[in-house]
């Protein structure tokens, strides 16, 4: 008697916790319930995978969808499509929209909101703020809550948390991983003045510099390790900052950005202008080749977009009246499959920091790993593709990308989100997006 499906995918090459080889993925009631040689199983769908890498669903846990408020950058419709046209499976999305998220209610209508919208998985962050600290604990354990973000420098929104005495209290109000955005405010006030003199993004990097990031981030680990709090620090950019980060992976753990490991200063400033300016920014080649040392080292835990669009007409703004951010949810694995056939890093470890870190960091319920039990949460990639991106592939509202003509090797195929096929080959399929569960919030059995 054979084995029964709900889907089959067929002769891929798959890359998991076994290493990478040819099987065929049996998914069944949205969960993977085979791998291996299913040659007589029977299924009421099939995919041809042959000549096809099968990776663990990517989640990208760093995105601004803009909604509500800002929709004419961005929507969870617009921005969860050009997710799942770039093989993204599940994302992340930050609390600097308008109204910011941070009451309950606001998350509950974030989550309506995405319903039925959104062509991926989903969940939110909740921001921290002056006036919502006791009520952290409580909001970090709701449904669909990817815990909370606090940013300690100014950027996009109103979200800011800059002095040690609130810090100390956020750090205190609850137990889950905080997502921090750290750039010292008092410096990048001391500092705008060069900004503002210049009148050049090229003087992006020198107004926020590596003491701005770094001052920052050695506030943070210390008062985290005095509140016993796990942190999880947002686009890293500076060598200096790896180097405590590294001596403190007990409670820390690290993000990258793709922008980051591609893009360089001052070069990115001469080509694209202001479409390069992002917070924090794009630094010199010194500090992106530390980036790539510590992500071969084991020290950088996860790669995030930091997807953050402006229109084009924003993004025209002289500078520094221009706002910082950058699409980039779509071009994360295309870029990085780049890397990996450039032989910046493996495939494996590339899964370890887009499926298994995110997942491992956050505590993500069912998700991460292409493994029997799990969420049918695929990406499907040809590591042979030869493409080049362009601002015409975009599917984000903004319709640009600072990656716009860069010809790469790697492109994603198809991107299956609990075992429904939501793009095979450039295609969208009917928004089927869900929240994500996360261990530490299940509800307990009374």
């Amino acid at each position: 008697m054979s084995t029964t499906f709900d889907l089959l995918l067929r002769g891929g090459t798959v890359v998991n916790q076994n290493g990478i080889g040819v099987a065929d993925v049996g998914i069944r009631g949205g969960r993977i319930a085979a791998i291996g040689d299913l040659a007589q199983a029977e299924a009421g769908d099939e995919l041809d995978a042959r000549g096809l890498h099968v990776l663990p669903g990517v989640i990208d846990s760093q995105v601004h969808f803009r909604e509500p408020g800002l929709e004419h950058k961005e929507d969870l419709a617009t921005g969860t499509a050009a997710a799942a046209l770039g093989g993204v499976t599940a994302i992340f999305e930050m609390p600097n929209t308008r109204p910011a998220t941070t009451t309950a209610e606001l998350l509950a209508d974030k989550i309506s909101r995405a319903t039925g919208r959104a062509f991926c998985d989903f969940a939110f962050y909740v921001g921290a703020g002056r006036d919502n600290t006791e009520e952290l604990g409580e909001l970090e354990r709701l449904p669909g809550c990817a815990g909370v973000k606090i940013f300690m420098g100014s950027s996009t929104g109103d979200l800011l948390v800059e002095d040690d005495e609130s810090l100390a209290r956020i750090l205190a109000s609850g137990s889950r991983r905080v997502a921090v955005h750290c750039e010292d405010e008092e410096r990048l006030r001391e500092r705008k003045h060069l900004a503002d003199e210049a009148a050049d993004p090229r003087a992006h990097p020198e107004w926020r510099d590596e003491q701005t990031a770094f001052r920052a981030t050695d506030r943070l680990l210390r008062l985290a390790r005095a509140a016993g709090r796990r942190v999880h620090v947002l686009h890293v950019t500076t060598a200096e900052e790896l180097q405590i980060l590294a001596a403190s992976r007990d409670l820390a753990t690290v993000e990258v950005t793709p922008q980051h490991l591609t893009l360089r200063a001052p070069v990115c400033y001469e080509t694209l202008g202001t479409l390069a300016q992002m917070n924090p920014p794009i630094r010199s080649g010194r500090h992106q080749e530390a980036l790539w040392m510590a992500l071969r080292a084991g020290v950088v835990d996860v790669i995030g977009s930091d997807h953050a669009p402006h229109t084009r007409e924003e993004k025209a703004k002289p500078y520094p009246a221009s706002p910082s951010g950058m699409p980039g949810v779509q071009t994360l694995l295309p870029v990085m499959l780049d890397h990996v056939n450039e032989g910046r890093l493996s495939l494996e470890r590339l899964v370890d920091l887009t499926s298994a870190g995110p997942a491992r960091v956050f505590g993500i319920a069912g998700k991460g790993r292409l493994a029997v039990g799990y969420d049918a949460d695929l990406t499907l990639v040809d590591l042979q593709a030869e493409r080049t991106i362009t601002d015409s592939w975009i599917a984000s509202r903004c319709g640009w990308t600072p990656f716009d003509g860069k010809k790469v090797r790697g492109w994603p195929i198809a991107t299956l989100i609990r075992g429904h096929v939501a793009m095979l080959e450039g295609q969208l399929a009917e928004p089927q997006g869900r929240a994500v569960r996360f261990a530490e919030t299940l509800p307990r059995a009374r």
